[in-house]
């Protein structure tokens, strides 16, 4: 077991730069199954998930070297054989396997998701995909049997009834091997689903259309070794945006991509955070005089679910009040309660949250209950008064690379201790 330690209400300056996106290459991984010669990743954040994820492809038969931010994968090796249980049930992102395995051998066993406890996220509108394409889905046991019976994949024309970034990636996985075209409407625009669409077409695969509500893929008879670089991790950077507007005096947050969080940093703005925006980095300055904003969380371009969490410290030191409602995980409330131990003024009601900022928090013993609720703690426990104690904190590792590192170099007290 570990913990975070933090001694709080410490002013922080300097910079921060950001990693590769985790939600990219959670997925980037899996896609490299389909390749018929080594695909090298650049930027590869030092996170968890990406570890369970080699171990995975190692299992399965491919060679993997690292090296400082560098991934190079070999997949010619691998066998279609079940995933391990336990590594593929510590992460959510695990289902890419589906659609990478059914692409390249025309079958899948692959044990249930994990991850985050964030309530119902079914994968239903994956399966209706493979599907569509010719796919069969059986169960047994804690498993879920793929299977196109020896014939290939066929191309098919989707319309995915809720917007969703994994659904969308996972057909664009199976699809680029399918016999003809397939059609994806009503797709998912996040930034991610662009990068893996990069990496594959890269890789020789045709899709068109990434970034839009309408995805056109045109299978391929083979896909090929390439190189790329995963692009910065956005929610990374809206972390420690949100951190800085609380508790620094000036930072500057290197290896951002502005367009990727315009919603967010339109709702910064809102709230009156000073910031000077350039190419590649966003400076924020310490700020005073906060206000109180509402926010709704939507699909991209809106404001993200993934930030919902982390800004709530920032919101807790404006003045005011406001609600936070998440229309994307109703269920991502569980920060609230760990906040509230802290002295924070916020409650939740019918998964809606509320808030009155101004009261200064105390440090306290609180749990991380996800990944982005665990940033939230970090983020407060830099505010609080006092000494902090934040457990349960590989939730927190398996997203944010080299937390502990980065946040020293900034000046804050904090260690990651082994319980």
């Amino acid at each position: 077991m570990k913990k975070i330690v933090i001694n709080g209400g410490r002013p922080l300056k300097g910079e921060i730069t950001i990693s590769g996106a985790k939600n990219s290459v959670v997925a980037l991984i899996p896609a490299i199954i389909l390749s018929d010669d080594v695909v090298i990743l650049d930027c590869v954040p030092d996170i968890s998930d990406v570890a369970s994820l080699v171990d995975i492809m190692e299992i399965m038969g491919a060679s993997v070297k690292r090296y400082d931010d560098v991934l190079e994968i070999d997949p010619r090796g691998v066998q279609n054989k079940p995933m391990p249980y336990g590594k593929i049930n510590s992460l959510r992102a695990s289902y890419y396997f589906y659609g990478s395995l059914l692409g390249r051998f025309g079958e899948a066993t692959v044990g249930l998701p994990g991850g985050c406890d964030l309530g119902p996220r079914p994968i239903d509108l994956h399966l209706k995909a493979f599907e569509a394409m010719g796919a069969k889905t059986t169960y047994e046991g804690d498993n879920m049997n793929l299977s196109t019976n020896g014939s290939r994949l066929q191309g098919a024309h989707i319309y995915m009834d809720t917007v969703s970034v994994g659904a969308t990636i996972n057909t664009m996985l199976a699809a680029v091997k399918a016999q003809g075209r397939t059609v994806i409407e009503n797709a998912a625009r996040e930034p991610e689903i662009i990068d893996v669409a990069t990496l594959l077409n890269n890789m020789g695969a045709h899709i068109r259309g990434a970034g839009t509500d309408m995805i056109t893929i045109d299978g391929v008879e083979s896909l090929h070794g390439t190189r790329h670089q995963v692009i910065p991790d956005r929610i990374e950077a809206g972390t420690y945006i949100a951190m800085a507007a609380a508790v620094g005096q000036g930072i500057r947050i290197n290896n951002v991509l502005y367009e990727h969080l315009e919603g967010f940093i339109a709702k910064l703005e809102e709230m009156g955070v000073h910031m000077t925006v350039s190419e590649d980095s966003i400076y924020v300055e310490e700020q005073t005089n906060l206000k109180a904003v509402n926010i709704k969380t939507a699909p991209y371009p809106g404001f993200a679910t993934d930030l919902q969490q982390p800004i709530t410290p920032l919101l807790l030191k404006a003045e005011g009040r406001g609600t936070l409602i998440d229309t994307i995980y109703e269920k991502r409330v569980n920060h609230v309660f760990e906040l509230a131990k802290m002295n924070a003024d916020i409650s939740t009601t019918n998964d809606h949250i509320f808030y009155k900022g101004g009261n200064p928090l105390h440090g306290a013993s609180v749990r991380a209950t996800d990944l982005r609720a665990g940033a939230a703690l970090v983020i407060a426990g830099l505010m609080a008064e006092g000494r902090t104690e934040i457990t349960s904190v590989e939730f927190i590792l398996r997203g944010y690379s080299n937390i502990i590192e980065k946040l020293r170099n900034l000046g804050a007290d904090i260690e990651l201790i082994e319980d």
